[in-house]
């Protein structure tokens, strides 16, 4: 069975990531730095790391196996899950992929250059009803995805 990991500490999507667990039966991990409400039931937990600033994208990193899903907006942390064979999607339903994530990495840091070098680069636009649509249908379908990759491999 896939495990869902969701970095919860900037997590728009925490109660749609509940429900598409609850509905596939999955289990769900938020981890933060500090304490919050998350929907929580027999499936699912909240785990408080509070060792620096990346400790919770450490945590799930340490934790998270081949075919379980990671959702975060932090496009390193992304990489590092996906070295690990992790599925990952931000909460705007982007799907980060190992043929992407270098490409993505340097736009990355490209734009952080940009912004130090005090060129105004702008911000993401406003999360909206579109950007959880998206999420949900990418997050409905990496659950199949990845159910199919473990059943192939054996893994039920």
């Amino acid at each position: 069975m896939s495990h869902v990991y969701v970095d919860a500490d900037d997590c728009p999507v925490k109660d749609e990531v509940h429900r598409v667990a609850k509905r596939y039966e999955l289990q769900l991990t938020y981890v933060a730095n500090s304490g919050m409400y998350v929907p929580t039931d027999e499936r699912s937990r909240l785990v408080v790391v509070k060792d620096h600033l990346d400790a919770a994208d450490d945590w799930i990193v340490e934790h998270v196996e081949q075919d379980d899903i990671v959702i975060c907006s932090d496009i390193p942390f992304a990489a590092r899950c996906i070295e690990k064979g992790a599925r990952v999607i931000n909460s705007r339903g982007r799907l980060f992929t190992e043929d992407d994530i270098g490409s993505t990495l340097a736009t990355r840091d490209l734009m952080k250059s940009l912004r130090e070098a005090g060129m105004m680069t702008g911000g993401p636009k406003p999360y909206g009803d579109r950007d959880r649509s998206k999420f949900l249908q990418v997050l409905d379908r990496e659950v199949h995805a990845a159910r199919k990759s473990r059943r192939l491999r054996g893994l039920g």
